[in-house]
């Protein structure tokens, strides 16, 4: 019986335990081992994800991505290469359904195994594929940088009166002097991140201001936006009926799309012409011209991962320069989220208002101890003689 038990170490490839780590922030939790085989989602993997992996001593790497997309060249499957790790890409989305942890898992020329049994494979990277993508994605990083330095410059040529002086945003009947604006955009983590600001949301009473279908959602999670900018016809008739104020975003020469729609509603509206058509970027703009002491952003970001994979698109620009605009007032939902995070260890507040409770607990139970009566006498004569003692103070 006991030789049917072993872990069939005779059959090739490398073998490990598997640690699946394609999960959300799996990888700020793992516990990895030597000799692990990871399993990860990482397309463009970072070099700080690499050198963790290359600490803990992985033996090989399994992406259900590719390592290296193109978009921008990145260190972290180089370093694993020079490491000794093993690398297998494009793997794809079904392996992770499969790949279980702590379980033994074989990884032989590219496919997977949990014993003999296969349960997928992917392409193996070498070192010379893997510089020559690194090669290929800095110069194309280089074109598309060009390119939006380019399109940067004709944005800011046909709306510097926007930029500098607000010359086209409207006057709204909504007072955001020197208040604080919460400005919430589509996202796919909404509802989570409102509930992460609810502190922030008791204590100051942001005025809101709701972006496209935001508007919605931000009515079904018990939130009335003062204000809502976007596109009509993405936004539903409740929202647009809420009393928020309307405003639409037009094209230079005035035009608004889903004008019709908000005529037929009933619905007073405004316009904001601009040559972009991006709403997240009017309300940012909207809420900084009108005065607001800090703008908080709920939704889409534009950090350096976007300007790498989006460098060509025709809202880049207006996403740089309108957040550049707002500069030192702009603060991102997760960061204010962060400061009013209660820490699961912590409840320092909770032991505190416990040991006073256990101080007036000893003080009753001194009292009525003291003396010949009852319980009840004694706490009686000693609450008696404790006012009679503050009354000749006072006297004195």
């Amino acid at each position: 019986m006991v030789a049917m038990v072993f872990s069939r170490s005779d059959l090739p490839g490398i073998q490990g335990s598997t640690r699946n780590l394609t999960g959300p922030k799996s990888m700020a939790k793992a516990k990895l081992s030597d000799g692990d085989i990871v399993v990860i989602s990482a397309p463009d993997l970072s070099r700080s994800m690499a050198q963790k992996l290359i600490d803990s001593g992985v033996a090989a790497v399994v992406n259900t991505d590719q390592f290296t997309t193109g978009r921008m060249p990145n260190f972290g499957p180089q370093m694993l290469l020079d490491n000794g790790v093993t690398l297998v890409e494009n793997t794809g989305p079904e392996l992770a359904a499969k790949a279980k942890s702590g379980k033994k898992m074989r990884l032989h020329e590219g496919k997977l195994y949990y014993g003999e049994r296969s349960i997928g494979g992917g392409d193996i990277l070498d070192e010379e594929t893997s510089m020559q993508r690194f090669d290929d994605a800095r110069d194309a990083l280089g074109d598309h940088m060009e390119a939006l330095s380019g399109n940067t410059a004709e944005f800011v040529r046909s709306e510097a009166p926007l930029l500098i002086d607000g010359v086209g945003i409207p006057d709204v009947d909504v007072d955001m002097e020197d208040r604080k604006v919460l400005v919430v955009s589509p996202d796919e983590q909404l509802k989570p991140k409102l509930r992460e600001l609810r502190y922030f949301l008791r204590e100051y009473d942001p005025v809101i201001i709701a972006v496209d279908s935001a508007a919605d959602e931000l009515l079904a999670a018990g939130h009335r936006p003062k204000l809502i900018v976007g596109d009509p016809e993405g936004i539903g008739t409740e929202a647009l009926r809420s009393g928020a104020t309307v405003i639409l975003p037009a094209e230079p020469d005035g035009f608004a799309h889903g004008l019709e729609r908000i005529q037929d509603l009933g619905v007073g509206a405004m316009t904001f012409p601009a040559a972009t058509s991006n709403s997240r970027d009017m309300a940012l703009l909207l809420a900084h011209y009108h005065g607001a002491s800090m703008v908080v952003n709920l939704g889409e970001v534009v950090d350096i991962d976007r300007l790498f994979h989006d460098a060509n698109s025709p809202d880049t620009p207006s996403a740089l320069l309108s957040q550049l605009r707002v500069g030192p007032r702009l603060v991102d939902s997760t960061a204010v989220a962060e400061l009013y995070r209660v820490q699961k260890a912590g409840g320092g507040w909770l032991w505190a208002l416990l040991g006073i409770l256990l101080a007036l607990l000893a003080i009753v139970l001194i009292a009525g101890l003291s003396g010949d009566g009852s319980f009840v006498d004694n706490l009686i004569h000693s609450w008696n003689n404790l006012a009679i003692s503050f009354q000749n103070l006072f006297r004195n």
